[in-house]
């Protein structure tokens, strides 16, 4: 970026930043400003532990006012950040807008189902981050603040978990792993575990069962996204590590806590492991 600048590409308005116009830093403490009022969190989870604590170790980057807020897939992404910071500093966004990265400076975006949504998972107010989710909204991605988003980030987590480790198995995009009933059938228990979970739990999500997701699933869901590849897929291309454990594997710890079988998708979580230990 420090050389060629941030291009976005795709679906939305092209833009294209060259690389005097912003400042580019490789570690926290080389920042030279007083503080932020948001830190973007924008990583893969697996590192989360470790950004926490170097945010930590650099709070004085962060304004007292100021926000932690979470662009990532899976649940419990918060927590590590959580043993730091208080909840009125640390909220989620829900992100539905499906990226490939052509060159290492450039997005292109691919598909877009929903605006951004961010908000506080500890019932914290919301207007804390109305700032920038209409700073986001300005920059050509649609985004608004909620006071629901576990409902929004476990219908995340029934979309990425039912469709992310499976097309990366089978090499396939969204829209083909509708085309076997097979391969559907494998989705509807995945769903349904899920959903034994979620009640299980206690948790909240928009659909009261799997059968009212389903309908919606796939035919609401899946026809706007048909063409994409997941990111798990493209990391397994790449031969990077995965997000599986903050998405399916979160299923799989929270259904070992909670009592619930997830049989499918502990299968699916120990294949997508086999094929990272494979590089």
């Amino acid at each position: 970026m420090s050389q060629n600048g941030i291009k976005r590409t795709g679906l939305f308005k092209e833009i294209s930043i060259s690389p005097e116009k912003f400042n580019v830093f490789e570690n926290l403490d080389d920042i030279q400003i007083d503080s932020y009022d948001y830190i973007l969190v924008c990583t893969k989870a697996m590192f989360n532990e470790i950004i926490a604590t170097d945010i930590y170790n650099n709070r004085s980057i962060l304004s007292d006012s100021g926000k932690i807020v979470i662009f990532q897939n899976g649940w419990g992404n918060d927590e590590p950040f959580l043993k730091y910071f208080g909840t009125d500093k640390v909220f989620n966004a829900r992100v539905i807008t499906g990226f490939t990265r052509p060159e290492r400076h450039t997005s292109e975006v691919t598909v877009h189902a929903s605006p951004v949504l961010i908000g506080n998972l500890h019932n914290q107010p919301s207007d804390a981050v109305a700032v920038l989710a209409e700073a986001i909204n300005e920059g050509g991605i649609p985004c608004s603040v909620t006071n629901e988003i576990e409902k929004a980030l476990w219908a995340k987590m029934l979309y990425n978990c039912t469709l992310n480790p499976l097309g990366a198995i089978l090499g396939v995009n969204y829209g083909r792993l509708t085309e076997s009933e097979s391969c559907v059938d494998i989705m509807n228990t995945i769903i349904d575990e899920i959903f034994s979970v979620i009640k299980a739990g206690g948790y909240q999500t928009y659909w009261n069962d799997s059968k009212e997701y389903k309908e919606v699933f796939y035919k609401q869901l899946i026809p706007p996204t048909y063409n994409h590849r997941s990111s798990t897929l493209q990391d397994i291309e790449r031969k990077s590590k995965t997000e599986i454990d903050t998405l399916t594997g979160s299923i799989v710890s929270l259904g070992a806590k909670l009592s619930v079988e997830v049989p499918y998708n502990k299968m699916i979580f120990n294949l997508i492991k086999t094929m990272e230990s494979f590089f």
